[in-house]
Order: structure tokens, then sequence, then C-alpha cells
């Protein structure tokens, strides 16, 4: 059923309503004599921000200026290869695991107890490791990714219907025709929620690691901006990651409605 103009003109200022209270807050706040130097109004993060993007490259009194693009293609490159590495080992391991029960026993162990290890104590290994280079940013982005990916599907490939399972067999199916055709696609609404959770934690995993592990991006702009007062800078750069994060939740989100279309013609 489709929806009319008027409830998706509603829809869109119900999402609006909070943000905007947000500003209005931020706004005031911001203007308090105490908040000087703490809490830069919306309007100077605005402008800060505008020069961070607009501005012209290497102005001497400004060393943001100009560099906003490079930055966020800095930190979504290492977020795709680290994402992308995430994705390309956890869902197979995550099949096997919800699959097979020796397969269990021997590798999910392992894996429940490196789990709970957070990013930040993987920092000092991952720098005595790669160095201060991309590819330490990259393995702490794969790590933050890999366990939400791991643990979503083997929760799907576990919670297979069974009768699905018995038909299969009864005409015939082989174990890997069962895990392809019949696991697979069961388990694909669990895989597609594992890799929205793991992208949101590669976002923090990478904000995170430039802090430290590398000289470049949204992350090390952030600690560069703070270290000398610049938080105008700080609060933008906040604004960009928390952009860059939805935007690639929606492409997620797009390329499950594509892959599960089955799903929208259940709904409806």
């Amino acid at each position: 059923m489709r929806s009319s103009p008027f409830n998706s003109l509603r829809q869109v200022s119900l999402g609006l309503l909070v943000p905007a209270l947000v500003l209005v807050v931020w706004q005031t706040v911001g203007s308090m004599p105490q908040m000087a130097g703490i809490l830069p109004t919306p309007l100077k993060v605005l402008e800060g921000w505008q020069t961070w993007i607009f501005g012209p490259a290497g102005m001497g009194l400004n060393p943001y200026s100009g560099t906003w693009l490079s930055n966020v293609q800095y930190s979504s490159m290492r977020v795709v290869q680290g994402f992308v590495l995430a994705a390309a080992i956890g869902v197979p391991i995550g099949l096997l695991i919800g699959w097979s029960r020796l397969f269990m026993h021997l590798v999910d162990p392992l894996i429940q107890s490196l789990r709970p290890i957070p990013i930040t104590a993987w920092l000092p290994f991952s720098i005595a490791l790669f160095g201060i280079r991309d590819m330490g940013s990259i393995f702490l982005i794969f790590l933050g990714g890999f366990y939400a990916i791991v643990v979503n599907t083997t929760q799907g490939a576990r919670d297979v219907e069974r009768n699905l399972m018995r038909a299969a067999m009864m005409m015939g199916a082989s174990r890997r025709q069962l895990l392809h055709r019949v696991v697979l696609p069961a388990a694909m609404p669990s895989i597609f929620t594992g890799l929205r959770i793991g992208l949101g934690i590669s976002w923090t995993a990478v904000i995170v690691s430039e802090m430290v592990a590398v000289k470049s991006g949204l992350g090390y702009v952030l600690w560069d901006a703070y270290y000398v007062g610049r938080m105008d800078i700080v609060l933008a750069d906040m604004v960009s990651i928390g952009m860059m994060g939805f935007l690639s939740d929606r492409l997620i989100v797009l390329l499950e409605r594509k892959v599960l279309v089955w799903r929208i013609l259940q709904s409806h």
C-alpha cells in the first residue's frame, strides 16, 4: 500500500523534530559565557566546518582548511577495506559454526574468548605489528566488524526452520547443497543485521585507530583539533563521522532490500 504525500511529509517532519530541538538546546547552552571555548554554538561549528570543506588548502593560519574531503576519503577507504575483509571471513565462519557442531566446538570457544577484548586493548599490538601505517588501522576495523558479523550469522544459521531442512533432505539435497541453498538464504536476514552492526563498529574502530595508529583521517583530525583547542572542528568532525556512518548504513539497507526482496513481498 502506497503512502500518500501527506504521510511522507508527516514522517519527514517527525524525523526533523528531535534534531531541531537538539540544535535549539545546543545553541542556548553554547551561548552561555561559562561554555566559551568548551561548547561552540552550531553557527560557530557550521562556520568552521564550511572552511574545513571549502576553504583554500594549505592556509597557514588554518591547517584544516580545505582538508575535509581528503580526510573523509582516507577514513572511508580504511573502513571499506577492513569491513569487506571482516564480512568475507566472518560470514563463512559464522555459517560453519551454526551449521557444523564439530566446527562450533573447534572455533567458537576461541572467538567467544577474544570477542570481549575491546578495540582499544588491541592498539599496542597493532602498532607493534604494523607500525604507524594504514594496515594497523585496517586490522582494528576488521576486528571491530568481525565479531558482530560472526555472532549474527551463527545465530541465523542455527535458527533455520527444521522443516525446510527435512524437505530439502527428502528431495535428495547433499550437505553442501543444504548449506548453500537452504541455510545461507534463510540466514540472510541475520547476516544483514550483523553487517549493519559490524559496519557501525567499524566506524568506531577507524576513529580510535586514526587517533593513534595513523596520521590522517577523521580520527586524526578529531584528536589534533582537540589538542589545539579547535572545538568547532571537533564537533564538525563528530557530525561528519555520524553522517558517513548513516550513509554507509543506508547503503547496506538498500542492498538488503535488493537481496531480500521476498521479505518485502511477505510484509505486504
